[in-house]
């Protein structure tokens, strides 16, 4: 094992001239700074430019015209959708999952792994550092379909989280999924605690996470839910699931299990600080207290919510609460752009549309909870989130100085509310993977190529069927 250098002896960037939003806990910023990465760790942050005498700089980038920021982070996305974009377009949440469950469960690990990569591509060329990824269509004989999305995730070089999925709840059960999607009780356990002792990396600096991840109550047992619980935290793993998306889950719980989804969740021991749930849309003033009584966060979705007619979370209200807060994607079947600065214009606006008005969110807050919101959620937030000394140097700048943003004066409202920005360069623990905005990890265009064959296989088996 190669000897790890001696911080006279590592490799440093520095990026200058540029306006800084840290996103620490006094929200600093400012208008003119520098960054100093020293290998995977942010090194320095402040004002000016940087100090004279530093050693070792590999490389110094003119951020003249640029905002630095954390880079993003994603905190709930299915992967695997990018092959069945564009299906379903007008249907409610279980309308379209009768209608793409058939299709879904046709999958295979050649298809997984391209829809993995397109997935990807699109966010990190889009300012994401950090992804994650809730895969729980697992069909008989279908190949190691985590190991494709981990290895998708590894090869394009950004921080990564697998919510270990699964499904036991069939239709002939009273669920959503047809039987031939699902997984047995015995088998989904079994699936999750090999992928986490496969790829779960506890250390400061890991680049792939996993979390035990049951899909939602209206697709697994009870029994699932608690064992799944049990599992977790025997593995010292965090745990995600879908909570309170649509009045037809409200309902749905109501008639099997006689509570609401929260309730139900605090019985299966679905709520703590180490859980996440996606959506949370229909949350009463309870359903909030719990969360914020107990720590547990949520990835609001705002554009796959509006796309599929879920309603507008109460974001504020649960800000207001303590309740962490971070965005998500969610799968490009419901979000065909696939890409996180959507979510931070679209939190920010359709909030807006609700009870708080203009008061609802600003700039600043959706940056926030884009970067470390985010890291809130996914258990991350010592690690990455802010741009600050020691903590791991996933960074982004944005380039703000053309037609697009030139007329905006303030860099965080050019960014938040304008179209989306040019990535000049995005850092992934000290490494690139984004330059001049093009991905440098990654062929865009051949997995354009791949996506769209395998998206057209994924037809054809599924008609075939």
């Amino acid at each position: 094992m190669a000897a790890t250098p001696t911080p006279e002896h590592v490799e440093r960037v520095v990026i200058e001239n540029c306006s800084i939003a840290t996103v620490d806990a006094d929200d600093t910023e400012y208008a003119s700074g520098h960054i100093v990465v020293a290998g995977n760790r942010i090194e320095s942050v402040g004002a000016g430019r940087t100090p004279e005498g530093l050693e070792n700089v590999v490389r110094r980038v003119d951020g003249t015209g640029h905002l630095a920021t954390p880079g993003l982070v994603n905190t709930h996305h299915h992967f695997y959708q990018w092959i069945t974009r564009g299906l379903a377009t007008d249907h409610n949440l279980f309308d379209w999952l009768v209608a793409l469950y058939p299709t879904w469960a046709r999958i295979d690990e050649p298809m997984v792994r391209a829809a993995a990569q397109g997935s990807l591509a699109m966010m990190a060329r889009g300012g994401v550092t950090t992804a994650m990824d809730h895969h729980y269509v697992y069909p008989r004989g279908s190949g190691d379909l985590s190991g494709a999305i981990i290895g998708a995730a590894r090869d394009m070089g950004v921080r990564f989280t697998l919510a270990r999925g699964s499904m036991d709840r069939s239709a002939k059960d009273g669920g959503l999924p047809p039987d031939f999607a699902v997984e047995t009780l015995d088998g989904a356990l079994a699936g999750t605690e090999a992928t986490i002792d496969a790829h779960h990396d506890p250390s400061f600096d890991a680049m792939t996470q996993v979390a035990a991840a049951p899909c939602s109550p209206f697709s697994i047992s009870t029994e699932l839910l608690c064992q799944g619980a049990e599992l977790a935290r025997r593995k010292g793993v965090r745990m995600h699931t879908h909570g309170s998306e649509t009045v037809e889950e409200e309902k749905f719980c109501h008639e099997l299990f006689g509570m609401g989804p929260t309730d139900y969740f605090e019985s299966t021991g679905w709520l703590g600080d180490d859980v996440w749930m996606a959506h949370c849309v229909h949350m009463n003033d309870s359903d909030i207290a719990a969360f914020a009584r107990t720590g547990t966060g949520v990835a609001h979705c705002p554009s796959s919510n509006a796309r599929l007619a879920a309603g507008i979370a109460r974001v504020p209200d649960m800000l207001a609460a303590g309740v962490p807060v971070g965005l998500g994607v969610d799968g490009t079947a419901s979000n065909e752009s696939g890409e996180l600065h959507t979510e931070l214009r679209n939190a920010l606006l359709i909030n807006r549309l609700g009870a708080h008005r203009e008061k609802a969110l600003n700039a600043r807050q959706a940056l926030r909870l884009g970067t470390y919101g985010g890291a809130q959620v996914l258990g991350r937030a010592e690690q990455i989130g802010s741009l600050e000394p020691g903590k791991l140097a996933d960074l982004v700048l944005w380039k703000l100085d053309t037609l697009a943003h030139a007329s905006i004066a303030d860099p965080v409202t050019a960014l938040v509310f304008g179209a989306a920005a040019p990535v000049t360069l995005s850092l992934v623990d000290g490494r690139p993977v984004v330059e001049d905005n093009h991905l440098i990890t990654a062929d865009e265009e051949a997995i354009a190529r791949a996506t769209r064959d395998e998206a057209r296989r994924l037809a054809q088996v599924a008609a075939g069927a």
